[in-house]
Parts: structure tokens; C-alpha cells; sequence
């Protein structure tokens, strides 16, 4: 069987081959000593990034044993909960955990390999016939039936470097993220330490700089979730579908600028993040959720950008928490205002430095749309030009 995509560089025209990824790849089993693995060369499903993003140093290594080997050019495949999306291309050698399939090419080009596993077609194929519910594992011997076609050697290195230099792109679009991202906290801790120590800032509790609103959902409002990433959004654009109860009248009302305390552990966040509202109009939050008005606009912006940091947060909620019945989060909504923060003596402060903030976040919403445009092409190339 032959076919041809959707998508190709005009110079190619000969038809592709239908293979099996067991025709063009085996997974490896060769060993390697732990004890010849660093932060940087181990790898396991704890330290593959999701959704293709690469891998980080790991946490820890295990000590005298072997573990599997992999080289350079070799495709990495976290066998736990492949959904995840956890796919690396190696540039490196090392080992890696049992629960880290490795593939290595032995008749096409690697890159072009890596593009084919590290698709949604591949996952879903993984996904259906995966084993477990709460834990699903891949099939190996599943995987290995998969089918797609390739085209000539020339061709497949042409695409691949196609979708090099697109992944060098977004690679560096999230740097520039990262960096506005670092920008803002550094502008952050930069006004903090020059006003304490020229005077010009003290530590005040934070019930002079919030008032509880106790607003209650009689209008019916949209109920909206709070997120580490997006901060308040519509629940069923992020989630998916509503989890709120049916009668949502005794929900919680948020006003734009308002700032929202969820009260329950979210990822670096043990005793629950602190959020600002941009949403337009009023929206709901669960009854279980503080929500609070701004003395004033630039006041709050100041709070959202300083409760960023889990450290921060955590440690100004740390004092003011009890736990309960298992291991529950115990905190009234005037008692999250009974701790200090720092804030200028005079208002007039914190407008430039509320305002400069706003800037970089403008900057930095810019740069994260760019991504997901960035992101979608991929994924639109991947669509038209593999079959």
C-alpha cells in the first residue's frame, strides 16, 4: 500500500510506504550502570515533560543497579499514563527507568521517527489499547503494529529539518516567556527590598488593603474555576463542562479587579493560590472560596503579582492555617486577611509600579498567543504532511 500527503515540497513526488514501526524500529533493552548516570542523563517518567516539551534534571538516581540504555537520536516514551504526551528526543547518552520505553531507528531517519511517535495520532493509538484505569500502560507489542507510511530517505530528512527549525522556534518563543515572566518577579522583589530600605515601604496587614465581599449569586453569574495558569476563567471553557452545583445561589460573586483565595493545595501551592479577576463582568466562585475588594485597583494588581510566588504564598498563609480531619485546609475568610505584607507608606507608590507590571503582562499575553499560533502550525504541518 502507497499514498501520498496532503501536504509536500514541491520537488518530491514519488508515493510514500506503508510500515509498521516494528518494520522500521526496535525498543531497546541494552543496560547501563546508574552509577554512571548524573541529574542530567537519567530519565524517567517523573522528569519527561508533558506535551512533548522536553526533560528536565532529575530529583534523584537510583543507586547500584542498571537501568536502560539510551543513546543519542534515540525516542523516549513514558509507558505511564501515555496520554501525557511524555515523548523526548534524545541528545544525549544515559539511562532511563523501566517505565521509559526507548525506540531507536534502524531503517528511516530518527528526527522523521520522532515527528511520527510524538503525534496525537500515536498517543490515541497507544491510549486504545493501554491497560489500567487509574495508571494506563502502553502495549509494547500494540505499539509495535502501528501503522503509518514514509516517503524516500531525502524527503524525510527535509521534513525533519522542516520541524527542527519549527521547534527551535517555539523552543525560543518560551524562553522569551520565561524571561518576561522573570521580569515581572523581579520587578517585584526589586520595589520590595529599595522600599524597606529606604523607608518608603512597611509590612502591613492585609486587611488594609482588602475587605471581604460578601456578595452572594442571586443574579445567576457564570461560575468560573481559579487556576495557577489562568487565574479566574469560565469553568466550562477550562474544564470542559460545569462542576458547580445546580442551585448556585449561595456561590460567591467576583467583580472585575476583585482577588480570589481558593483555600485548597494546587499543584506548589499547599494551601491554595491568591488570584486577581480580569474577567469583565461579575462572574461566581464556589461558597468555599474568599473573595475580596481591593482597596484600590492598583492595590490589587500589586497582591496578584506578589501571590505568584508559591514561596510567598505559602509562606504568608503557613501562620494563618489549621489543619483539620484529614489534612483539610482550615481558614476563615477574615482570618486569610490577618497577616503582613509589604506596601508603600503612600499610595502614590504603587501606581507605577502597578503600572509597569500591567505592561509587561500585555507583553507577556502577546507572546503567549504567538506560542499557541506557533504550537497550532505545528500541529496543522504534523496533520498535512505525515500520513
Amino acid at each position: 500500500m502507497s499514498d501520498v500527503p496532503h501536504l509536500r515540497f514541491p520537488e518530491f513526488t514519488e508515493e510514500w510506504v506503508n510500515v509498521s514501526l516494528k518494520d522500521v524500529a526496535d525498543f531497546q533493552k541494552e543496560r547501563i550502570s546508574s552509577g554512571l548516570l548524573d541529574e542530567s542523563t537519567y530519565i524517567s517518567t517523573e522528569n519527561i515533560l508533558q506535551n512533548f516539551q522536553g526533560v528536565q534534571s532529575a530529583i534523584s538516581i537510583p543507586a547500584n543497579t542498571n537501568v536502560i540504555a539510551y543513546k543519542k537520536n534515540d525516542i523516549l516514551l513514558s509507558n505511564i499514563r501515555p496520554y501525557l504526551k511524555k515523548v523526548w528526543f534524545s541528545d544525549r547518552i544515559g539511562g532511563c527507568s523501566a517505565d521509559v520505553f526507548v525506540l531507536r531507528s534502524k531503517t528511516c531517519e530518527p528526527e522523521f521517527l520522532y515527528n511520527v511517535i510524538a503525534s496525537d495520532k500515536f498517543i490515541n493509538y497507544v491510549m486504545s489499547g493501554a491497560k489500567g484505569v487509574k495508571m494506563p500502560r502502553g502495549d509494547k507489542n500494540q505499539m509495535g503494529s502501528f501503522s503509518f507510511s514514509i516517503p524516500a530517505v531525502a524527503e524525510q530528512r527535509k521534513i525533519s529539518r522542516l520541524f527542527q527549525l519549527l521547534d527551535e522556534r517555539i523552543a525560543t518563543q518560551n524562553k522569551i516567556i520565561e524571561k518576561l515572566q522573570s521580569l515581572i518577579s523581579g520587578i517585584i522583589q526589586n520595589a520590595i527590598q529599595k522600599g524597606l530600605n529606604d523607608n518608603t515601604w512597611e509590612m502591613i496587614y492585609l486587611s488594609k488593603l482588602l475587605t471581604e465581599r460578601k456578595e452572594k449569586n442571586r443574579n445567576g453569574y457564570e461560575v468560573s474555576s481559579v487556576s495557577v495558569s489562568e487565574g479566574v476563567i469560565n469553568q466550562i471553557e477550562y474544564l470542559g463542562r460545569s462542576f458547580a452545583a445546580s442551585d448556585t445561589s449561595k456561590y460567591n460573586v467576583v467583580r472585575y479587579g476583585d482577588i480570589v483565595y481558593t483555600k485548597s493545595p494546587t499543584g506548589n501551592f499547599p494551601y491554595g493560590i491568591i488570584k486577581q479577576s480580569f474577567q469583565k463582568h461579575p462572574v461566581a466562585v464556589s461558597p468555599l472560596y474568599g473573595v475580596y475588594e481591593p482597596y484600590s485597583n492598583e492595590a490589587g494588581c500589586f497582591l496578584h503579582y506578589y501571590f505568584l510566588s508559591s514561596i510567598v504564598t505559602t509562606n504568608y498563609l503557613s501562620p494563618l492555617i489549621q489543619k483539620g480531619a484529614k489534612n483539610t485546609i482550615n481558614i476563615s475568610n477574615q482570618t486569610f486577611l490577618n497577616n503582613i505584607v509589604p506596601y508603600p507608606k503612600e499610595e502614590v507608590g504603587i501606581i507605577p509600579i502597578a503600572a509597569l507590571l500591567r505592561n509587561v503582562q500585555i507583553k507577556l499575553n502577546i507572546e503567549r498567543l504567538s506560542l499557541v499560533l506557533l504550537e497550532q502550525q505545528k500541529i496543522y504541518l504534523l496533520r498535512g504532511m505525515f500520513i
